[in-house]
């Protein structure tokens, strides 16, 4: 299954609640806000245009939003130097690269950001999840227990991992892999 990678637009708004709403709710818990809703996304396009997060959509074939990362970022906190990853990526396109796609996208990204560090969250038992990230070079750093709740109430613990991007940089230009 093929798919192209650009900038998430607000054109895109619509289509972005549709692929949202179609994920299973667990897997939007580390986002911290329910992708589900207009309002959300209105914030999110905003949040763009005022240039704390970069995002990419990746369309399928059919010109619908299969996947979506972001890069979050506060340039005038103490952590300007870290960037937050956040991948979501359709039930039926995982496992065939799309979300790896994505983030190496974003590495570029924030190396023209001049970033240093980046970090992702998501909950330990979205294995694949982790495994992605762990397979880019992120390592675990963190499990807040009981973070999130889902709708009904029922708590979920939240891992952070991060990345030294310069490090992580610096090997693969030494080992010319990506």
């Amino acid at each position: 299954m093929s798919h192209t990678i650009r900038r998430f637009r607000p054109a895109d708004a619509d289509a972005m609640l549709t692929f949202a709403q179609a994920l299973p709710e667990h897997d939007l818990l580390f986002l911290g806000r329910d992708l589900r809703h207009h309002r959300v996304i209105a914030a999110w396009l905003d949040a763009i245009g005022e240039g704390w997060i970069d995002s990419l959509v990746a369309e399928g074939e059919d010109g619908a939003i299969v996947g979506t990362a972001a890069l979050v970022r506060d340039p005038l906190g103490w952590s300007a130097h870290v960037g937050e990853v956040r991948l979501l990526v359709d039930a039926d396109r995982r496992g065939a690269g799309l979300g790896r796609d994505l983030v190496e996208a974003l590495f570029a990204i924030a190396a023209e950001h001049g970033l240093a560090k980046l970090s992702a969250r998501m909950t330990p038992d979205q294995a694949g999840s982790v495994a992605l990230f762990e397979g880019l070079g992120f390592r675990a750093e963190a499990l807040l227990r009981d973070e999130v709740r889902d709708r009904a109430g029922r708590p979920h613990d939240l891992a952070i991992l991060s990345l030294d991007l310069a490090r992580h940089t610096a090997r693969a230009d030494a080992y010319g892999v990506e």
